[in-house]
């Protein structure tokens, strides 16, 4: 009996799709204890809703188009999207927010578009940028970090503000939610406020945002952990904070009361975030070297950009989606450079 070979490699990488995502969502751990810490029991809910209707829908549209359930659920890119949606949350909003949010993730950027490996734009980030324009208010209602009050909401509070959008008598919103350091910062400048007379205020700290600069570095730790296992490359990171500093730090230098300090963009937003596990998606993302450099820099103008003059706080979300509606072009104009290409055969005719 014959055996035909098999192709090339004979030996299966061991870095499926479910390793990958398994130590993407390991790599989460420090943002999400801290997160926990902060602001208390709203993220464990979010986690829970976003995590539920994610696996739901997925299921359904897998059912709905034939595919194998358990095989594409068991990937945990799901799982990824919706933990990443859910950092992304104010912890005590409505559940209906996490539903639509799942919705326009899992629906609309990843089924509908044929699954993992065949979406356009970032499930996640998809999905935030739909309820943020969807329930302006309630993505508005962050509750103040732990460090300024000494306190968080319970878990009977937590649970009745999430399901009831109601809170217990005796407590008003404005006497656990505040404004997040980038909103007060925008809002102050619309209103012809200094940076000094805004950063007065016991939300910012010596590194720009109190309690939020302490997340920044718990995705700074799970960043360097996915580079150290190779699971993303340098150049989305490294790019992504080098090109923050170079837009942010000639006008903080000539007038620190009217622009933004560097460290404060990088740690009181979501760039910190995005920059090793948003911009990095190998799907969404661009693909190339020189590719992952242009999609970083484009993400950071974008954001920047909307920081300055747009209607929105922070504009992470919609800097990588309009950043991935070019990553196919991106792609196309910047492929590297294949050994034995005419460049190579003619240097060495010329040595």
């Amino acid at each position: 009996m014959k055996f035909p070979p098999a192709p090339t490699p004979h030996r299966p990488s061991p870095r499926g799709v479910p390793w990958v995502m398994s130590r993407v969502l390991l790599a989460l751990l420090p943002a999400i204890g801290c997160h926990l810490w902060l602001f208390g029991w709203g993220l464990l809910i979010q986690l829970a809703l976003a995590v539920f209707f994610a696996l739901g829908l997925e299921a359904m549209l897998l059912r709905w188009r034939s595919q194998p359930v358990a095989l594409f659920l068991n990937d945990y890119s799901a799982l990824v999207a919706a933990v990443l949606f859910a950092l992304c949350m104010p912890p005590l909003a409505p559940w209906w927010v996490a539903l639509t949010g799942m919705v326009f993730a899992i629906v609309l950027a990843k089924q509908l578009y044929g699954g993992i490996g065949f979406n356009l734009f970032n499930p996640a980030m998809a999905g935030f940028a739909a309820v943020i324009i969807a329930f302006p208010e309630a993505m508005t209602q962050w509750i103040t970090p732990r460090p300024l009050t000494g306190t968080v909401p319970d878990l009977s509070t937590t649970l009745q503000a999430i399901f009831f959008n109601a809170l217990p008598d005796g407590l008003s919103w404005d006497a656990i939610s505040e404004a997040t350091p980038l909103d007060r910062a925008r809002t102050g400048l619309l209103d012809n406020q200094t940076l000094t007379e805004i950063q007065q205020h016991p939300s910012f700290g010596a590194l720009g945002a109190v309690g939020w600069s302490w997340l920044a570095i718990a995705y700074l730790i799970g960043g360097l952990y996915l580079l150290q296992q190779k699971i993303i490359t340098w150049h989305v990171p490294l790019t992504l904070v080098l090109a923050t500093l170079a837009l942010t730090l000639p006008g903080w230098l000539i007038d620190p009361d009217v622009y933004r300090s560097p460290i404060q963009h990088l740690v009181a937003g979501s760039l910190m975030m995005c920059a090793f596990f948003i911009a990095t998606d190998p799907v969404s993302g661009s693909s190339t070297p020189k590719g992952k450099v242009i999609f970083a820099v484009g993400v950071v103008v974008i954001t920047l950009s909307i920081r300055a003059w747009g209607g929105f706080p922070d504009g992470v979300a919609f800097g990588i989606l309009l950043m991935n509606m070019f990553v196919p072009l991106i792609d196309k104009l910047t492929p590297p450079r294949i050994f034995g290409d005419q460049t190579d055969q003619k240097r060495g005719r010329s040595s």
